[in-house]
């Protein structure tokens, strides 16, 4: 569970809430039919003209990951690639055959099959680099259509407040409505942007951080399993893979340890 997310979503309707109250509105004011219609439901129209719809059906499958992102140990990955070359090391490529169907990731799986099978390292990059490349492309479409939505909304927002001002206009014989009238314009303002920069916009740019993420722990095993096809000593191919490891991930003394 993603905390930061959870807490920021709880964060930005008290904002909001506290925000107005602060400022001497209502609360009451911001609740708005005709502003949730013109820019909530326009906005959602919008994504569905502009978004094909296997990358819709991907958004909303993704959506999800902003609170519960897939979860991706670096660390524990690198010691299993290790260990692969270690047994192919000595027992010979074959011997990967039982880690194969204890593989639960499809990716990796894939890759196993290839090494198993005695492919060449460049042809164990090419093939898993296409993959990565189309699971990366599919999963960036998912995420650009909230920057989509994000982008639509406060436009709405502002044709929300001309109707709204439209209307008030059309009361100017009735002094007593103008107020109120142009306050309920310019919700619809405050829906737009506050949707697309509290919620939208930020989705888009947590999601393209865990598909980053992703995109390089696959780069990962890929540097790992052609290591492996390449016959690859075992400390080097851990020394070459911990490359991919922040600092605060990295074992204070493995570098030390290979050595000995």
């Amino acid at each position: 569970m993603d905390m930061l997310s959870s807490v920021g979503v709880v964060l930005a309707f008290i904002a909001i809430m506290v925000g107005a109250v602060l400022k001497g509105a209502h609360l009451a004011g911001l609740v708005n039919g005709a502003a949730f219609m013109i820019v909530i439901v326009g906005t959602i129209a919008s994504g569905l003209v502009q978004t094909p719809g296997r990358a819709m059906s991907r958004a909303m499958a993704m959506v999800g990951w902003v609170f519960k992102p897939p979860s991706i140990d670096t660390a524990e990955l690198i010691g299993r690639i290790v260990e692969w070359s270690r047994t192919a090391r000595r027992k010979g490529l074959l011997a990967l055959e039982a880690e194969v169907s204890k593989e639960s990731d499809p990716f990796i799986r894939r890759g196993l099959e290839l090494v198993y099978d005695g492919a060449a390292p460049d042809v164990v990059r090419r093939v898993l680099e296409v993959e990565i490349a189309a699971r990366e492309a599919e999963d960036t479409s998912g995420a650009k259509v909230f920057e989509g939505l994000g982008i639509y909304a406060p436009t709405l927002g502002i044709i929300g407040a001309v109707l709204g001002l439209m209307a008030v206009m059309e009361n100017l014989q009735s002094p007593e409505k103008l107020g109120p009238g142009i306050a309920a314009a310019f919700t619809a303002t405050i829906y737009g942007i506050g949707a697309a920069n509290l919620f939208l916009l930020p989705i888009s740019s947590k999601l393209k951080q865990i598909i980053a993420r992703q995109t390089q722990a696959r780069e990962m095993v890929v540097e790992g399993l052609a290591a492996i096809a390449e016959g690859d000593n075992p400390r080097i191919i851990e020394a070459k893979l911990q490359g991919y490891l922040s600092e605060g991930e990295r074992p204070a003394s493995s570098g030390d340890e290979g050595e000995k």
